[in-house]
């Protein structure tokens, strides 16, 4: 039996960590749970979850050095994925902590969710994939329904790199792709079989060195 890729999800104590592993190892991921930049070298990808605020997630990832295994990694085209709040710290800033630099992967900011709507977005939620997303489904929407938990929502200077939109009480990103880096702001491992199917087409393109695109990173 082929062995599956091998993933080093980034461990700074701030996400369901737990969680997101056993998706993946149910998936037939190798997983490297990675608390130092060593813990991920040789990895076939990254992943990088995430809950909390901005400000103190970046902090522990640079203290960590775990920076820079995602900017390295995204440099060397390995595949990188952000999960919700690990989304969002691969744009370059957010309205959550003003003058804290992100990742600087996805050029653009978080903010604040537009919306009369009770504020953090908690639940389930369809999401529209862009025909072509890396990481989408165009099936019905009980194959596209995922769980929120947020309430800050990317805003990508390109719509190339919004993969995925969804609406709470106004349109949101919902998902974002540029080269081999990619991020979702819902739970995939929350999302019942949506999500391992979402995390499953992640992991066939880390597997296939398809790099969540066809297409030439920008």
């Amino acid at each position: 039996m082929t062995e599956g890729p091998r993933v080093a999800v980034l461990d700074y104590k701030m996400s369901n960590l737990r969680s997101a592993v056993k998706a993946l190892e149910l998936l037939g991921a190798r997983v490297s749970v990675a608390e130092c930049p060593a813990k991920a070298d040789g990895a076939d990808a990254v992943l990088l979850p995430g809950v909390g605020h901005f400000d103190e997630a970046m902090r522990r990832l640079r203290d960590g050095g775990l920076d820079g295994v995602v900017t390295g990694a995204a440099a060397s085209g390995v595949p990188v994925l952000g999960i919700c709040l690990g989304m969002q710290l691969l744009l370059d800033s957010s309205e959550e902590a003003p003058g804290v630099p992100g990742l600087g992967l996805i050029p653009g900011a978080v903010r604040r969710l537009g919306t009369d709507r009770k504020i953090p977005q908690i639940g389930w939620n369809p999401v529209e994939w862009r025909p072509g997303s890396p990481l989408g489904t165009l099936e019905g929407p009980e194959r596209r329904t995922y769980y929120f938990v947020h309430s800050y929502a990317a805003r990508p200077d390109d719509p190339a790199d919004v993969a995925g939109t969804a609406d709470y009480g106004g349109p949101f990103v919902a998902a974002v792709a540029r080269g081999a880096v990619a991020g979702v702001q819902f739970h995939p491992e929350k999302s019942s079989r949506a999500g391992l199917a979402l995390l499953g087409r992640w992991l066939s393109a880390v597997a296939d060195g398809a790099a969540h695109t066809t297409e030439t990173p920008r």
